[in-house]
């Protein structure tokens, strides 16, 4: 009889712990489900609000009124799953109205070791919305590549950070790459919005005098440029593994997630398919600490004390200064650590 009671208790026990942790899973996922019906629904936002209102209070009624808890909570999971699969068949798109920045689709081609790059942006800012057009095709000798640098461009918040790839080649020039939301004419970046279907990805190949200097001198960003310990074949792998995802791009867009497919979780993507070695880190969603990260993997230079690296690193001013100069790239790397560290 005593064993009976102590079992009965125990399975009281486990019940309670299994609703404890399942109840704030399911609270998120209904949360995230009147989000995406906000969101991704009906493109009146009446109706969008109706139906995100009503999944919300029929989820609550199933909660309080259906019995045992366990049907309920089968229920609920049932109604999120129907909306999570009507939500990944939504289809992302290239044919809208897009803002002129992101108006033109990088794509290139590879003959031997020449790189051809259509799309190339570098734009002449007079402010951030106001610009004179340039795309160009270049051509890039992939025998000459010498290196990967990234770029770490604040905002705001320290834990976030917006991430830019360069690469180095041996006559000087760079292309950089920029792994962005593609926004339509009118339309905003929304952090919350970014979690669920309202842009697509968009990889901006550029000047660096476009990218760089769009954020230091006209959005009011702080960014600092690190040098990458990363051998010319692994630059080249990395470099023909953006190549092979924005061609894919051009014949079948994708949607961005600030998540999963964002400017650094996007990186590591591509770093993980050329099998470099990129462990997860919850800093690669705090990606402000991306530096911090890399430095104590040895990715960066470390023959400084962090806190000096990254003093050093950042390059603000000198894009300011560097204005529009046909050196831009050169200017901003004066006196930058690490350039003897690569191999």
């Amino acid at each position: 009889m005593r064993d009976v009671k102590e079992g009965g208790i125990m399975g009281k026990w486990r019940r309670r712990a299994v609703a404890a942790l399942i109840a704030p899973v399911l609270i998120l996922a209904v949360a995230w489900c009147a989000g995406a019906l906000w969101f991704d629904g009906p493109a009146s936002r009446w109706q969008a609000g109706l139906l995100a209102a009503g999944f919300l209070l029929a989820c609550l009624a199933i909660a309080a009124g259906l019995r045992p808890p366990r049907r309920a909570a089968f229920a609920v999971a049932f109604a999120v799953l129907f909306v999570a699969a009507w939500w990944i068949r939504i289809p992302p798109s290239n044919d809208r109205d897009w803002q002129r920045d992101v108006a033109l689709l990088p794509t290139a081609e590879l003959s031997g070791s020449r790189l051809t790059v259509h799309n190339v942006r570098n734009f002449d800012y007079r402010s951030e919305t106001d610009y004179i057009e340039r795309w160009e095709t270049r051509s890039y000798d992939l025998d000459a590549l010498q290196g990967i640098d990234i770029f770490l461009c604040y905002w705001g918040p320290t834990l976030i950070a917006h991430t830019i790839v360069s690469w180095e080649f041996a006559d000087g020039s760079r292309l950089a790459a920029s792994i962005e939301t593609r926004k339509e004419a009118g339309e905003s970046y929304s952090a919350v919005r970014g979690f669920f279907r309202q842009f697509e990805i968009y990889y901006v190949l550029a000047d660096e005098r476009d990218v760089v200097r769009l954020r230091t001198n006209h959005r009011g960003e702080r960014v600092f440029l690190y040098r990458m310990k990363a051998t010319p074949t692994q630059a080249r792998a990395l470099l023909l593994e953006y190549v092979a995802e924005i061609n894919g791009l051009a014949r079948r867009p994708r949607w961005y997630n600030a998540l999963t497919n964002s400017c650094t979780t996007a990186i590591r993507h591509h770093a993980q398919r050329i099998q470099a070695a990129n462990p997860w880190d919850w800093r690669i969603l705090a990606n402000g600490l991306a530096d911090r990260m890399s430095y104590e993997r040895g990715s960066i230079d470390t023959s400084l004390p962090f806190e000096e690296l990254r003093r050093r690193s950042e390059v603000t001013e000198r894009a300011r200064a560097a204005g529009q100069a046909p050196d831009f790239s050169r200017r901003i790397r004066v006196g930058l650590p690490g350039k003897g560290n690569r191999p």
